[in-house]
């Protein structure tokens, strides 16, 4: 079940990173409602999966996936830089997400 939560974490983890740009410096107040909720629901499912996980990998796993899957949307709807170097990038953090996964005890 943590790691349900820590997958669930992430999720809210893009949402926040992608809302505050919807947001504009949070000046658009259903943006910004939206990504405060978000932000707080990310480190209150991290918080449970916590309680259960080393914290230094429930934190990497949570940070690497808000990292890429961020960077994944805003290649997809903000038309952000897709070069090679940069997605060969984001699949070294999946990469170590996954490898953490695998080596984890828990």
């Amino acid at each position: 079940m943590a790691w349900i939560m820590l997958m669930i974490a992430s999720v809210f983890e893009v949402s926040w990173a992608v809302g505050l740009k919807y947001s504009e410096g949070l000046t658009k107040p259903v943006a910004s409602v939206f990504t405060v909720i978000t932000m707080i629901l990310s480190f209150v499912f991290l918080s449970q999966a916590a309680k259960h996980l080393p914290i230094g990998t429930a934190y990497v796993i949570w940070t690497g996936i808000g990292a890429a899957g961020t960077a994944f949307y805003g290649m997809m709807f903000f038309n952000e830089s897709r070069e090679i170097m940069r997605i060969v990038c984001l699949l070294i953090i999946i990469s170590g997400v996954i490898g953490l996964k695998l080596t984890s005890s828990n």
